[in-house]
């Protein structure tokens, strides 16, 4: 064939029959879309599934026994077990009979099993008990951060954080109903699309809000810390790095889910701030087991060297070492133990 004909080989197209017989025609652009689709969101979501297993596996080896029974602990590991089991069915259904290649082009669902049906209506459900469990996570973090506020204070925000909370879940509910509705019809509800924009925007405005809560009054406390010449790097400044991360990066792909053509990017809004909470958990954990002092070899020098002293070197020693710690440290002030009872808080919730 001559290179001067108009036909187009990657446009041809080719035929397809129903089951009674009626035949209809398939472009070869539109199974590369239906491929293409089918590949980039199966690979977004098995991304998002092996960073909470591998997460979740790393926060029951490295959370100590004794922080395992705390409210944040079991948040964290409720909220990596709902994205997991979302995640798989979401993989499941994109590799199920839905879609196939006959039945998304014929629209012939005769076929499709009741056991799929229940995987589609499971994986939108396992994401509203995801969305539960984070924003009781956020609520929960934020009561501790906001401890050393006035009572009014800590009653205006958790009042306004439980709003926000509720205006988030009420919308991922809503999508919740209509979507198993239209699941199980195989009818396209034109609702749907501005609820999914809508869900999509009240949760990121919920993460929003909440990181935003969190990071100033961390970064006021780490401010006055400052003041008082307490510049180490600690806890406190980790939880302030994570949460500057969780209020940026899944509004970014919050976003994307507008701009990109990649399909479900919005998924990825709810594991991140499920990655992320735990993360930093085990950071600040790690951060203040390592920062204790019996925990370093020149503090266990110190301590083999007081017990194996005689009596008065011992005294001197300590007579020197008052005497160095009156002279380096800050003055004593109400405003240090305020400011320093944030990270108490913290390290007790588990944070």
């Amino acid at each position: 064939m001559s290179s001067s004909t108009s036909f187009d080989p990657y446009s041809q197209s080719f035929t397809l029959f129903q089951e009674d017989g009626t035949p209809f025609n398939v472009t070869i652009p539109e199974v590369d879309d239906f491929i293409l689709y089918s590949l980039q969101i199966c690979i977004n979501y098995a991304a998002q599934l092996g960073a909470s297993i591998v997460l979740l596996i790393m926060l029951a080896l490295l959370t100590k026994p004794e922080k395992r029974t705390t409210p944040i602990f079991i948040l964290n590991s409720t909220s990596l077990g709902f994205n997991i089991i979302r995640n798989v069915l979401q993989c499941l259904y994109f590799t199920g009979p839905f879609n196939e290649t006959y039945t998304y082009f014929a629209g012939d669902f005769s076929r499709v099993p009741t056991s799929a049906y229940a995987i589609s209506i499971t994986a939108t459900l396992f994401t509203f008990l995801l969305l539960i469990s984070i924003e009781i996570s956020l609520c929960l973090q934020v009561q501790v951060v906001c401890v050393t506020l006035r009572e009014v204070y800590r009653q205006i925000i958790f009042a306004l954080s439980t709003a926000v909370a509720l205006v988030a879940i009420g919308f991922r509910l809503a999508l919740l109903v209509l979507n198993s509705q239209s699941t199980l019809s195989l009818t396209y509800l034109e609702p749907l699309d501005w609820l999914l924009s809508a869900t999509n925007i009240t949760t990121t405005i919920s993460i929003c809000w909440f990181c935003t809560v969190f990071v100033t009054k961390l970064g006021i406390a780490l401010q006055q810390r400052r003041k008082l010449g307490i510049r180490r790097f600690g806890p406190m400044q980790i939880l302030f790095v994570i949460g500057c991360q969780t209020l940026v990066i899944p509004v970014i792909f919050s976003i994307l889910e507008y701009t990109t053509q990649i399909p479900s990017m919005d998924s990825n809004v709810l594991t991140l701030v499920a990655i992320f909470t735990p993360l930093s958990a085990m950071w600040a954990a790690s951060s203040v087991g390592s920062d204790r002092p019996n925990s370093s070899p020149h503090a266990r020098h110190r301590k083999f060297f007081s017990r194996s002293s005689s009596e008065g070197h011992y005294s001197d020693k300590k007579a020197f070492d008052a005497s160095t710690q009156a002279s380096t440290s800050p003055l004593p002030s109400p405003a240090q133990d305020r400011f320093l009872q944030v990270g108490i808080d913290l390290e007790r919730q588990g944070l």
